[in-house]
């Protein structure tokens, strides 16, 4: 639904009340978004450095709130993989402050760099100008309200932000004791950061068909909800940066050694609910038999299960999002690094892989063959992560296969591209 077809307060009043919710929440943000467009140069740094600083001195209170999540949750059964995604620790909260804190420091890019003279003089510069407002549907992640919020904060954008029902409770606390009070210390209105504060997916749903009020909308979360908010987001005509599946895939070539299986079975299983972890482990044929009871051995230490051939599941099966069962791994066996790398961006999303392996002719054919969105060599695919890869927190990991921002999405991405064209100086 598009907020064009809106004629009246009548028909507002039909409404149902989280498309009602979710066009106030987004009106309200686009209200605020001038101001942070043109906001003095480092307005928006400043409120990222309050947020930070409270995130620290409120950490008992944002903690009693998050526990209470984590205890309505456990009593609904939610599964132990996505309870880890809830839960907020110490250790945590200081990380999303440190983040804020990084990406405070970072210099903003440049808004306007020159192209070229035209033969007749005139001057051809691009510019890189604010979205105006962003939306942001994500799993019940609290960490992530803050990420999306200042990334978009970054871009010079307002924010209208829609979490699972689980996190409502964190994500209010964060939004209204963390992000707002440090939007008004900086001179910045408050209402840059929304968030829609009815559960449920109708939310989700009229967030990306209000295409005139929030033109662009990060979606993450379950497969096929994001695969579904994508569709009806493309019919209103809203432009959809999608992170529906993840899954990392890790080949083990004939080259490798048993010490390289072991670090990087282990590293890339130290959080089984996240979209970057291993999902998928190859190995090369000939050394099937050898490589498997390494890998089983640093597996059975983290308490997970080997899923082996015959499957009865498709073989790029995303265990981190199936509740209950998230301490799988799947095995195949492949013919060398160019099947392994046909396979893993075939049977799965194209989120990253990596190749275990000490002959580098090996090593490089496999990168050159893959084509997903991230691909590493004796590393890990959980570093397929915005702070971890590139120092900045992510908004999402998109893995299109068309031209636009792809592998982790942040502020740098958020923005339009513009020309201007000048008289001849």
């Amino acid at each position: 639904m598009s907020s064009s077809t809106v004629t009246g307060p009548d028909q507002n009043a039909t409404e149902a009340p989280e498309f009602a919710a979710v066009r106030e929440a987004a009106q309200r943000a686009r209200a605020a978004a001038p101001a942070v467009r043109a906001a003095a140069p480092g307005a928006v740094d400043e409120a990222l450095r309050v947020a930070a600083a409270l995130i620290r001195d409120r950490a008992p209170e944002l903690l009693e709130v998050n526990a209470a999540d984590v205890e309505a949750a456990q009593r609904r059964g939610m599964a132990a993989g996505l309870l880890d995604r809830l839960r907020l620790t110490e250790e945590r909260l200081t990380d999303i402050a440190t983040q804020l804190e990084v990406l405070a420091a970072t210099p903003e890019p440049p808004t306007e760099w020159p192209v070229r003279t035209l033969d007749t003089g005139e001057r051809v510069f691009e510019r890189r100008i604010p979205v105006g407002v962003i939306g942001a549907v994500f799993e019940a992640r609290p960490n992530v309200t803050v990420d999306v919020a200042s990334q978009v904060l970054k871009a010079r954008s307002a924010a209208v932000l829609r979490t699972g029902s689980a996190a409502l409770g964190s994500a209010t606390a964060l939004v209204e004791r963390v992000l707002r009070p440090a939007l008004a210390a900086a001179g910045l209105p408050e209402g840059a950061v929304q968030l829609v504060p009815l559960p449920g997916h109708g939310g989700a749903e009229a967030l990306v068909g209000l295409p005139d009020l929030v033109p662009l909308v990060v979606v993450r979360g379950s497969g096929e909800v994001t695969r579904k908010l994508s569709v009806l987001g493309a019919t209103a005509g809203t432009r959809v940066l999608a992170h529906a599946d993840g899954g990392g895939v890790l080949y083990l070539d004939s080259s490798a050694t048993e010490a390289e299986v072991t670090r990087l079975v282990t590293d890339s299983t130290d959080r089984l609910g996240v979209c970057n972890r291993l999902n998928l482990l190859l190995i090369d044929r000939p050394v099937y038999d050898t490589l498997l009871p390494v890998a089983k051995a640093a597996l059975d230490a983290r308490e997970v299960e080997l899923s082996l051939p015959p499957h009865s599941h498709r073989l790029g099966h995303e265990w981190a999002l199936d509740s209950g069962a998230e301490a799988h791994v799947t095995v195949a066996a492949v013919d060398g690094p160019d099947d392994a790398a046909d396979t893993a961006a075939r049977e799965t999303s194209g989120l990253a892989a990596t190749i275990c392996a000490s002959d580098e002719a090996v090593a490089r054919r496999f990168i050159d063959r893959y084509t997903g969105t991230g691909v590493f060599w004796n590393a890990t695919s959980r570093l397929l992560d915005g702070y971890k890869l590139l120092g900045l927190p992510e908004t999402g990991i998109n893995v299109d296969q068309t031209p636009g921002p792809r592998g982790p999405v942040t502020y740098h991405d958020l923005g339009l591209r513009q020309f201007v064209v000048l008289p001849p100086a």
